[in-house]
């Protein structure tokens, strides 16, 4: 049930095409590949330990740590900002 000027479905397309996106943002940042020795922003030795568990991993913990908490501040929802954030 669509209201105003959107047509029927309008609110599921979105949900759907968030969803999407949501999904492709997330297998961009999974790891692939060889895993590296020393990090790539420090120069830090990477532990074994942490090369075997990760496949594919770039960056020390530290690093890492600094890298997830700035994309999880640079958000591109607005829950509570509008009306429009309803439809994400």
């Amino acid at each position: 049930m669509a209201g105003g000027w959107s047509k029927d479905g309008a609110v599921q397309e979105q949900i759907d095409a968030s969803l999407a996106q949501a999904v492709e943002l997330a297998r961009s940042r999974l790891h692939h590949g060889e895993s590296a020795t020393h990090c790539e922003e420090c120069e830090a030795s990477i532990p074994e330990a942490r090369r075997k568990a990760i496949i594919g991993v770039r960056y020390c913990i530290a690093c890492q740590a600094e890298i997830d908490q700035q994309q999880s501040l640079v958000s591109g929802y607005n829950r509570r900002g509008s009306k429009d954030s309803q439809l994400r």
